[in-house]
């Protein structure tokens, strides 16, 4: 292999890693930290399954191939009726993706505040990957009942 193509190959990996890299949207870190450490305290694994997600369940979407779909008491007291138009501030959703074998992929969040989403996407390990309104999140987002895709406003 020649010189050139060896110093190309490895300025186009190095390219790619940055920007791999660069992709991330990570607007809130601290944000995304604080929201880590308060579902871990709330214990969120031990909340009500949103509906359709009593158990796993497979998934097409970016979180993995399968998911797990936690929400707080606001989501599922809203659930119980009247009908909605939107989800009130507090709503607090909780997403546990995995990879084909089973192992943990990621843990994605989004909780409503002041009339807006606050998205965030963590490693398994609770490493901030995106937060704040990434347009990640936000446009595949916006196909859903007020961003939420997994279920829709109560009859």
């Amino acid at each position: 292999m020649s010189r050139l193509v060896k110093e190309f190959g490895i300025a186009a990996m190095t390219l790619l890693a940055a920007l791999s890299i660069g992709c991330r949207q990570d607007d809130d870190p601290d944000g995304a930290s604080e929201l880590w450490a308060r579902i871990q305290d709330a214990k969120y694994r031990t909340w009500e399954r949103a509906p359709g997600y009593a158990t796993r369940k497979s998934s097409s979407a970016r979180h993995g191939t399968s998911v797990e779909i936690f929400m707080n008491d606001v989501v599922a007291e809203v659930l119980e009726g009247p009908q909605i138009t939107a989800w009130p501030d507090g709503s607090l959703l909780v997403k546990d993706g995995f990879d084909d074998d089973g192992s943990p992929h990621i843990v994605a969040a989004m909780e409503k505040r002041g009339g807006a989403w606050f998205f965030v996407e963590w490693s398994p390990e609770g490493e901030s990957l995106y937060s704040g309104a990434p347009s990640i999140c936000t446009d595949c987002h916006a196909v859903g009942a007020d961003m939420v895709r997994a279920f829709d406003f109560p009859p």
